[in-house]
C-alpha cells in the first residue's frame, strides 16, 4: 500500500515538474542614483534622489526629519509565483547608509517586497515604513521586509541594532543582533547587504559585509503572504528621534524555472518518494500513538458534558484559533493568570479574547469543563460572554467576548505615578462597577436554576468594556450547588486567591454564598480604597491585610481616610462612608453576620443602609457563633445555613 502511494507520488511530482511555467523576470543594477534613475522608480513624498543614492526619507539641510515615513520602489513589478508553492528565486545586493542625527537615532530601514505601488503611506516611527498600524498583522498588507533595526521600540527587539524578518506586520519572525559581529548599522559608514531567496527551497538568507556565514537564513514560502506579482524596494522611518537612511546602490535579479529545473526532478523527486514512504509509516505510527492518549487522556464524556446541553457554546478548530491570535503571538497576549494565558485574536471581523488553559494548572481539565458548561448556559449582562470552546491535541482552549478595556484592576491601582491619572477612573465610575458586579454574583447567588459558587471574585476578574460596564469572569473555579439540598462545596485543595478567602475557607475547604460575599467585601474595599487586599503569600487571610486597615480606621473614628487619596475627594462623604461600611460587613469574620448579595445590592443602590458593625473587628471563631433568632428571622428565605451535607 506505502509503495503505491510512493508511485504514484512520483508519477504526479514528475508531471508537475514538466508543467513548470517560466516566470516572468527582473533584472537591474544601479550603480549610483542619479536623476535619470527617477524614470525607473516610484518615491513617495519623504523620499529622493541626491548625492548619488535613494534618500529613503527626508535627508535635506533644513528639511523637517521627525515623524517621517519614506517608500522607494522599482517601477515594475516581477511574478514571484504562477502557482501557489512553486515560487521564483532571486537574488539582490545594496548598499545601506544610516547615520543618526539625534541620540538615540531611529528608526531604521527595511528591504521590502509588496504587492503595491502605494509609496505614500502612514507608518513613521516605530512602523518603519512597512506596515500602517491599522494594517499591522493583517494578510491584506501583503508586506514582507528585512528590517536593519537602529531602535528598539517593542520590548522583544533584541537591541537597537539587529536584522530581522517581517511578514505583514513589524512583530519580526527572525532577529538577529549584530553588535556580536562588531557592525554597527547606524554608523554612518557603508554597509553592503545580499539578500537570497531560493523558490525551490523556500530558503531566505541573508548576507552582511563580504561575510561568507549568513546573518539570519530562514524557510519561507511567500506564495502564501505575496501575490503573484510583487513590487521590490526599500522603506524607512523615524520618529522623533531622526537619522539619515540612504541606499547607495542596488542590484536585483530574479530567476525563471527554465527546463534546467527539470534535472532536479529527477535527482530530487526519487529521495522525496522515499521520504514518503518513512512518512506515511511514521504518520501510521504517530496516529496509533494519538489514539492511544486519546484513550488514556481524555475527559470522561468531555463532549457529551460540553455539547449533550441546549445552550452549549460553539466548538472551534485548533487551526482556527491559532490563526486567529497569530498562532497565540507573545504580541497579541492580553494577560495571564494561574489558570492560563489569554491572548486577542480576530475571528472575521469580530476581535475575541482566546484563554489557554494552563498545562502547568494541576486542575486544568476541572477547571476547562467548569467554565464551560457552568458560564456557557448563563446570560446576564453583567457577566463575562463565552462564545465558544476547544479540546484538541490536549489543549484546553475557551473563547470569550473581547472587551477592551481590560481587567478592573488595572485602574484602581497604579504602581507607576508617572500615568496615576491617566490610570485612575472617578468614584461615580467605580460604583457603577462595584454595582454592576454585586449584580451578576446576586444572579448567581439566587437567579439560577442551580445555585452557583464563583469562588474566585477579585478585581483582576472583573472585566470592563469600552463604556466601563462590569462584567464578571473566570469561572474556572466555579462550583454548581443544588438549592434544595446543598449549601456548600468542599475541596481538598484551596482554590481561590490569597487576600480574597475567608477565613473558614482556609480551615476547613469549605465554600459557601458567605465565602463569595467575603471575597466580594474584598473588592468592595480594593474600589473604594485603591489598595491591593494584602500579601498573595500571606496564607492566612485574617491578619495582615485590607480588612484590619479599614476596621482599625473605623475603630478610631476615621473611616473616610481610607478613600482613595487619587480621587482628591472628589465623592460623596456618606456614599464613601457606606461603600466602606459595606465592605467590613461583608468581610465579617463570622459568616452568618455577613449580609446576602440581595442586602448588599439595596445598600449600594442606595436603598438600604448599610450594616451594622462593631468598632473594633471580631475574633475569627470555628464553629461560628449561630445567628440570634432575630437574624434567623430577617434572613429566612435569603440564605441557607451551615450544613455538613457532602458537596454535588
Amino acid at each position: 500500500m506505502l509503495f503505491c502511494v510512493a508511485a504514484k507520488f512520483l508519477a504526479v511530482a514528475i508531471l508537475l515538474g514538466f508543467r513548470l511555467a517560466r516566470v516572468d523576470c527582473l533584472n537591474f543594477n544601479f550603480t549610483e542614483f542619479n536623476p535619470s534613475s527617477r524614470d525607473q522608480l516610484i518615491l513617495s513624498g519623504n523620499s529622493n534622489l541626491f548625492w548619488g543614492a535613494i534618500q529613503v526619507t527626508p535627508d535635506a539641510d533644513g528639511a523637517p526629519k521627525t515623524n517621517k515615513s519614506g517608500r522607494t520602489i522599482y517601477g515594475k513589478p516581477f511574478r514571484l509565483w504562477k502557482k501557489k508553492g512553486f515560487n521564483s528565486s532571486f537574488n539582490t545586493t545594496f548598499v545601506l547608509n544610516i547615520q543618526n542625527q539625534t541620540y538615540p537615532g531611529g528608526e531604521g530601514v527595511a528591504f521590502i517586497l509588496t504587492g503595491s505601488s502605494d509609496v505614500d503611506i502612514n507608518a513613521d516611527g516605530q512602523w518603519l515604513g512597512i506596515v500602517e498600524p491599522q494594517m499591522n498583522n493583517s494578510a491584506q498588507a501583503q508586506t514582507v521586509g528585512i528590517e536593519f533595526d537602529t531602535r528598539k521600540s517593542y520590548e522583544e527587539d533584541l537591541d537597537d541594532n539587529h536584522v530581522g524578518l517581517d511578514i505583514n506586520t513589524v512583530y519580526s519572525r527572525v532577529q538577529f543582533s549584530l553588535t556580536n559581529l562588531g557592525v554597527n548599522l547606524s554608523s554612518g559608514t557603508n554597509i553592503s547587504v545580499r539578500v537570497r531567496y531560493d523558490g525551490e527551497l523556500k530558503n531566505l538568507t541573508v548576507f552582511l559585509e563580504d561575510m561568507k556565514i549568513p546573518v539570519f537564513s530562514a524557510i519561507i514560502d511567500l506564495s502564501l503572504y505575496l501575490p503573484e506579482k510583487v513590487y521590490v524596494g526599500f522603506s524607512g522611518s523615524t520618529s522623533n528621534y531622526t537619522q539619515l537612511n540612504c541606499v547607495r546602490s542596488w542590484a536585483f535579479n530574479s530567476n525563471d524555472k527554465d527546463d534546467k529545473n527539470l534535472f532536479w526532478v529527477w535527482i530530487v523527486v526519487p529521495v522525496l518518494g522515499l521520504a514518503l514512504l518513512v512518512g506515511v509509516a511514521f504518520s501510521v505510527y504517530w496516529k496509533k500513538k494519538i489514539d492511544r492518549e486519546k484513550i488514556e487522556d481524555s475527559y470522561p464524556s468531555i463532549e457529551e458534558l460540553i455539547q449533550g446541553s441546549s445552550t452549549a457554546p460553539r466548538k472551534f478548530k485548533l487551526k482556527h484559533l491559532r490563526k486567529a491570535t497569530g498562532n497565540f503571538s507573545h504580541k497579541n497576549k492580553l494577560g495571564k493568570g494561574g489558570f492560563g494565558t489569554v491572548y486577542k485574536g480576530l475571528m472575521g471581523d469580530k476581535l475575541v479574547a482566546v484563554k489557554k488553559v494552563s498545562k502547568k494548572s494541576t486542575q486544568g481539565k476541572t477547571e476547562f469543563i467548569a467554565e464551560v458548561t457552568t458560564i456557557g448556559k448563563l446570560h446576564h449582562r453583567n457577566l463575562v460572554k463565552l462564545i465558544g470552546w476547544c479540546y484538541e491535541r490536549r489543549e484546553f482552549i475557551l473563547v470569550y467576548e473581547y472587551l477592551p478595556n481590560g481587567s478592573l484592576d488595572r485602574f484602581i491601582f497604579c504602581d507607576d505615578k508617572s500615568s496615576m491619572e491617566e490610570s485612575t477612573i472617578s468614584w461615580e465610575t467605580r460604583l457603577s462597577v462595584v454595582t454592576g458586579s454585586a449584580q451578576a454574583l446576586d444572579y448567581l447567588h439566587n437567579g439560577c436554576e442551580e445555585r452557583i459558587l464563583h469562588r474566585d471574585i477579585k478585581s483582576s476578574n472583573i472585566m470592563l468594556d469600552s463604556e466601563f460596564n462590569p462584567k464578571l469572569g473566570d469561572f474556572g473555579l466555579a462550583r454548581t450547588i443544588k438549592l434544595s439540598d446543598q449549601t456548600h462545596h468542599s475541596t481538598k485543595e484551596l482554590a481561590g486567591t490569597p487576600g480574597y478567602m475567608a477565613p473558614e475557607s482556609i480551615l476547613t475547604g469549605r465554600f459557601t454564598i458567605e465565602t463569595d460575599v467575603y471575597a466580594f467585601g474584598i473588592l468592595v474595599l480594593e474600589v473604594a480604597c485603591g489598595r491591593k487586599p494584602g500579601s498573595q503569600n500571606h496564607q492566612d487571610d485574617y491578619s495582615c491585610n485590607i480588612v484590619n486597615w479599614v476596621w482599625d480606621l473605623h475603630r478610631k473614628g476615621r473611616i473616610i481616610n481610607a478613600a482613595d487619596p487619587r480621587l482628591n475627594g472628589d465623592f460623596a462623604t456618606e456614599d464613601m462612608e457606606r461603600v466602606l461600611i459595606l465592605g467590613l460587613a461583608c468581610c465579617h469574620p463570622n459568616p452568618h453576620k455577613r449580609p446576602s448579595m440581595k442586602i448588599v445590592l439595596q445598600v449600594l443602590k442606595g436603598e438600604a443602609t448599610a450594616p451594622s458593625v462593631p468598632s473594633e473587628r471580631p475574633v475569627f471563631m470555628w464553629p461560628p457563633l449561630p445567628p440570634s433568632f432575630k437574624e434567623l428571622d430577617i434572613s429566612l428565605g435569603q440564605l441557607a445555613p451551615f450544613s455538613e451535607l457532602s458537596a454535588r
